[in-house]
């Protein structure tokens, strides 16, 4: 069985999956069962000024069949006072000492708001902070969330006020809300965060009651934009964290963040640069022991490729990702049908006949039974007909061997630079 512990920028669990500071972590409560069900940590629900929620305030994009396969919320931080969190905080980590409990924080910009609530959080024994820039509704309107989050230069100024009292490691939660999530999280390390985490919710509304004209959710005929999480968004949020991984500029841990709902997508997110994850809409979809699976898949998955430790795989895939002018346009796959698993659907063929590139063509064997088969001098090799075959193994995507040697456009672009100045200097 393999060392599932980890240590990000100094904070160690005993696995890489915590809950992210949300509805999940509200309470000693929750957070105690969440312990007891196998979470290795857990980011409380963002600490600050007394604010007031309101009802209803969560909401839910279902797509065929799936439930909950995107969620919104316009739900703000905790409401409960401080002093009751402080005291649940203190009381959790003393019954769970080998766990991570991280504080989330969030004051408007200011130094001494910081300063107070930082020494405050770090009394009752807290195992690191996390600082919200992402939040992206409700406290924006205060000047806080993302609001901040979307400055570099008030990400700066307020991690280093942190960390001018900070004893704790300090992380910094991104908004995905912003055109380069990459200038944000530099801005973070100039600031002096020991890690940061990403992402954040993004600006969404959910959708309209045709009936009623009502938004999704509403109060009381009334509506506004919520943070949108869930699957939906785990491609958005693995791009980011990628991007941030592979940076030179950004030299700290990530906390993965953003539709992380299984095993597998953890260690996505693990092997493009992310040191543990955080979990939270499938926690509040299906409830905290779905961190059992969690754990057995990922010991499973480690035991099979021969790997001891979960932190050895931090980062493996980030070399893999670039740049498109650093691929290779030479490269090329094909589509190839096996007729015997193929069902004559024709969804593929309709697909590629519509709206790619006209190569599959509709023929007979020589029974006269229909069949398809695909023009591979016209196949450009998109993929877009093994992706809405509905049958796993009737189309597989083959490289082509003979080729033209690897060319990428950067150097395809160097290569006519370089001839073109070489006819200027003949001239």
């Amino acid at each position: 069985m393999a060392d599932l512990s980890i240590n990000l920028a100094g904070i160690k669990s005993p696995n890489p999956f915590w809950l992210a500071s949300a509805p999940p972590t509200n309470s000693g409560y929750q957070v105690q069962r969440a312990f007891e069900a196998g979470w290795g940590g857990a980011v409380w629900k963002t600490l600050g000024e007394p604010i007031l929620n309101v009802s209803s305030r969560f909401s839910a994009l279902s797509y065929n069949g799936q439930r909950v396969a995107g969620f919104n919320n316009i739900e703000l931080i905790t409401d409960r006072p401080i002093e009751v969190n402080l005291k649940e905080i203190y009381e959790t980590k003393k019954k769970f000492p080998n766990h991570a409990v991280i504080a989330s924080l969030m004051m408007e910009p200011k130094r001494e708001k910081w300063h107070e609530i930082v020494k405050r959080v770090e009394d009752v024994g807290v195992d690191g902070l996390e600082l919200n820039f992402g939040c992206p509704h409700g406290m924006v309107e205060r000047g806080m969330g993302s609001a901040s989050g979307q400055v570099p230069e008030l990400v700066e100024k307020q991690t280093y006020w942190v960390k001018e009292v900070a004893k704790t490691p300090v992380i910094v939660k991104l908004t995905p809300n912003i055109t380069d999530i990459t200038a944000t999280a530099e801005a973070a390390t100039r600031g002096g965060a020991d890690a940061i985490s990403m992402i954040n919710t993004i600006n969404s509304l959910m959708g309209v009651d045709l009936d009623t004209w009502n938004t999704i959710p509403h109060v009381a005929g009334k509506g506004t934009h919520g943070g949108y999480c869930g699957p939906a968004v785990k491609p958005i949020a693995l791009n980011m964290v990628a991007e941030c991984a592979r940076s030179p500029y950004i030299n700290v841990p990530i906390s993965g963040i953003g539709g992380i709902s299984n095993w597998r997508d953890a260690v996505e997110f693990m092997l493009m640069g992310a040191t543990g994850v955080q979990v939270c809409t499938a926690a509040m979809h299906h409830g905290f022991s779905i961190v059992e699976d969690m754990i057995d898949g990922l010991n499973n998955y480690l035991d099979e490729k021969g790997i001891s430790s979960v932190m050895d795989i931090v980062g493996k895939a980030v070399p893999k990702y670039s740049n498109w002018g650093d691929l290779d346009l030479n490269y090329k796959v094909v589509a190839k049908i096996n007729n015997d698993v193929c069902i004559n659907c024709n969804k593929c063929y309709i697909a590629c006949e519509d709206t790619s590139h006209q190569c599959i063509e509709r023929l007979n064997d020589e029974n006269g039974n229909p069949i398809l088969k695909v023009r591979e001098e016209d196949c450009v090799g998109c993929n877009l007909c093994s992706i809405v075959c509905p049958v796993d193994g009737a189309i597989e995507m083959v490289e082509v061997k003979d080729r033209l040697p690897k060319m990428t456009w950067n150097e395809r672009q160097a290569a006519i630079a370089k001839y073109s100045m070489a006819n200027v200097s003949s001239e």
